[in-house]
């Protein structure tokens, strides 16, 4: 949305025939999804919502009330029954007893495992003591941009008693944890009558006897909040109106690739990461308005908001009246060091003699004027998220600065919630990266056999993939086959003739828009024939040069432009064929065309090594099964060529290699992964093949 005054209501999606037939814990997941599923009631990864259940003590068989709270990481949209923490309540009342007062808190985190549940390994979050100590069976707390707009505002204990009367009350900042959890115990105590709090800089919480009473207090809160917006923002401009003017949009996204490439290239040299490019009307009217630098220096407010978007963005040097490209990039290299001396600046201001060590000084979020924003992190969905929060961070600071004055989280608070030791332990605890995380894949042929096995392979080991291929529906298939294995966010597809230069050019600046660059391709792009010498027309060799010769040669150029300006190596993988060493009868311009693709990425090789790009080939034989090539009438003409039908050439194929063993698709993709990946870091030029062994394809 582009501003609270034009946000609709939220509407009540309560069906209670559906949550009469569930149970407490049952009604707690649909009240959660309902919520979750709603950007404008919280993002993802933030809030949490709780209940508490009577249930039998499996050790005593007796009734025991029982909290009911989403987990440590969870997100409320998408959660499972298994991603709730379970804690006996009597047991987190007790811990009343032995807290040690603010300065001690973070230590009774360390208690909460001993009040688990039926040996629940759900690890509770630090969030647990706002819904333990609430005397309500239902608490929500959610992160809505309309209250957290009040949350950050100067005034905001007097605009919250305007907006929301006696129903909502307000509590200053105060970090997430026990003391929190104690300071709501008594406001509910002090204030009977009230059914939430807004929590200054923070938040919204909200309570209830039912689920359903508690997701409608939610609901009306926000509502009370988005109809007072409405009111008092109505026809304002934002942000002090626009200095700039947003370029047409397929200059932003071309701008923005070109730019991604340069920024990507400079923050990552010790963690690949992998960009995320928007430029909807929030953001663009962000960028290009007169308070950008102001607002943008001030940082976020809400915790959530702050921990996936650092402690404040980076703003571009572009100038999109010029439209300076060149003056741009030059700039980067500036603001860029000017950022991380800033960032180290903070980190030594603000330690604690027991702080983790920096982490990552490079920004998260960078703004550019005319064009939107970028964001990237070591993977795809972690930096698309950390937008859509700075997206929230945009509303609560239009919203906030039109009515009031915006307030930023201080800034050693910002830097005890980035660096709490608890935050610290999380992080400590994610699984480590995968082999390919942050990198970026392109291949060619990627809806063919073996394109989605070799596309498959890569993304199982963390890489996201842009397939490109000739065949829309094929492509579009093989597309929803991979967002329903490995998400949305891990794979892009882009329709492209590998012999048409300006659709080759094109598709790496997809790419690059929509991942920030490039650290792979594998060109597997073919196409096959057969006929003797003599009955070879002039258009089926030009099809098997232009395709298996300019087709490596325009995607292989392509792939050294991005690679050489990122200045972060590559690896470059030929899919050709033992035909490519091996002569065979009556496929002269294959073996030729393949041939040459083989000597191409041996110059390659030589061309590459100073820019830290290796070039390596793989040589299939005999892939039949899954192979488009082999369901054409290739299958027909080799088989003629052997005297043989086409069913029985797999088993011909298999009787004549050296193991006696068919080759798959599968085998293929393991072997480019090799290539691909740091396993093969100090091997380039190299050629391995992939045909169980046939004696006249031997390299050496």
């Amino acid at each position: 949305m582009a501003d609270l005054a034009a946000m609709e209501l939220l509407e009540n999606r309560w069906d209670e025939a559906k949550a009469a037939a569930l149970d407490e814990p049952g009604r707690l997941l649909y009240r959660s999804h309902l919520l979750g599923a709603d950007m404008r009631i919280t993002n993802y990864g933030g809030g949490n919502t709780s209940a508490k259940v009577m249930q039998r003590d499996p050790l005593t068989g007796k009734d025991v009330e029982v909290l009911w709270v989403k987990g440590s990481g969870g997100d409320v949209g998408t959660i499972k029954l298994d991603g709730f923490a379970t804690l006996y309540m009597e047991k987190l009342r007790h811990l009343k007893t032995i807290y040690r007062g603010e300065a001690h808190e973070d230590e009774m985190v360390g208690y909460l495992p001993h009040c688990t549940f039926n040996l629940n390994p759900r690890a509770a979050s630090i969030d647990t003591p706002l819904h333990a100590f609430i005397p309500y069976a239902h608490v929500d707390h959610m992160h809505p941009d309309a209250v957290i707009a009040i949350a950050a505002m100067k005034n905001s204990r007097t605009i919250t008693q305007k907006v929301f009367g006696d129903e909502i009350g307000w509590l200053p900042w105060r970090r997430p944890g026990f003391q929190l959890g104690l300071d709501l115990e008594r406001f509910v105590q002090d204030h009977p009558k009230a059914k939430g709090a807004v929590l200054g800089g923070h938040g919204l919480i909200t309570w209830g006897n039912s689920a359903k009473e508690c997701y409608e207090v939610t609901l009306r809160a926000i509502n009370k909040a988005v109809r007072w917006f409405a009111e008092e923002t109505r026809g304002k401009p934002g942000f002090g109106g626009a200095q700039f003017q947003a370029l047409p949009q397929a200059d932003r996204r071309r701008i923005a690739g070109q730019l991604m490439v340069e920024i990507r290239g400079r923050i990552g040299g010790e963690e690949k990461k992998v960009g995320h490019f928007d430029d909807q009307a929030a953001v663009l009217e962000f960028v290009n308005s007169r308070e950008l630098g102001k607002l943008a220096a001030m940082g976020t407010s809400c915790p959530d908001h702050f921990l996936r978007t650092k402690i404040a963005p980076l703003v571009v040097p572009f100038d999109p009246v010029s439209k300076n490209l060149d003056t741009a990039v030059s700039g980067l290299d500036k603001a860029i060091a000017q950022y991380r001396a800033d960032y180290a600046a903070y980190y030594e201001r603000c330690k604690h003699a027991d702080s983790p060590k920096m982490r990552d000084p490079n920004a998260v979020v960078y703004l550019v004027p005319g064009i939107g924003m970028i964001t990237f992190a070591r993977d795809k969905a972690t930096a698309r998220v950390a937008g859509e929060f700075y997206v929230n961070a945009i509303n609560v600071m239009r919203g906030a600065a039109l009515v009031d004055s915006y307030v930023g989280l201080p800034e050693q608070e910002a830097f005890d919630i980035e660096y709490w030791l608890l935050e610290e332990a999380k992080l400590q605890r994610m699984p480590k990266p995968k082999s390919l995380a942050g990198r970026i894949a392109l291949v060619t042929g990627g809806a063919g056999g073996i394109g989605r096995a070799i596309a498959a392979k890569l993304m199982s080991e963390g890489a996201c993939v842009v397939l490109a291929d000739i065949d829309p529906k094929a492509l579009a298939e093989t597309e929803a086959g991979f967002v329903k294995s490995f998400g949305k966010d891990q794979v892009r597809s882009v329709v492209v003739d590998v012999t048409d230069e300006n659709a080759v050019i094109a598709a790496y600046a997809h790419a690059a828009t929509e991942y920030g660059g490039l650290d792979i391709l594998v060109s597997n792009a073919g196409i096959s024939s057969a006929a003797p010498i003599d009955e070879t027309e002039l258009a089926i060799w030009d099809r098997n040069m232009d395709i298996l010769g300019k087709g490596y040669f325009l995607v292989s150029r392509e792939a050294f432009r991005i690679m050489k300006r990122q200045k972060l190596g590559g690896a470059i993988v030929f899919i050709a064929s033992k035909n490519g060493l091996a002569a065979s009868v009556n496929a002269s311009a294959y073996c030729t065309a393949k041939a040459a693709e083989i000597h191409l990425a041996r110059c390659l090789a030589l061309e590459g090594a100073d820019h830290g790009i290796r070039v390596n080939v793989v040589n299939p034989d005999a892939v039949l099964r899954g192979s488009g090539i082999w369901s054409s009438e290739w299958r027909a003409q080799r088989a003629a060529a052997y005297n043989m039908k086409p069913d029985e050439l797999e088993e011909h194929y298999r009787k004549r290699s050296m193991l006696k063993r068919s080759v798959y698709p599968e085998d293929v993709a393991e072997a480019t992964y090799f290539l691909a990946s740091d396993l093969a870091s100090k091997s380039t030029g190299n050629i391995i093949n992939v045909d169980a062994g046939n004696p006249i394809s031997f390299t050496r």
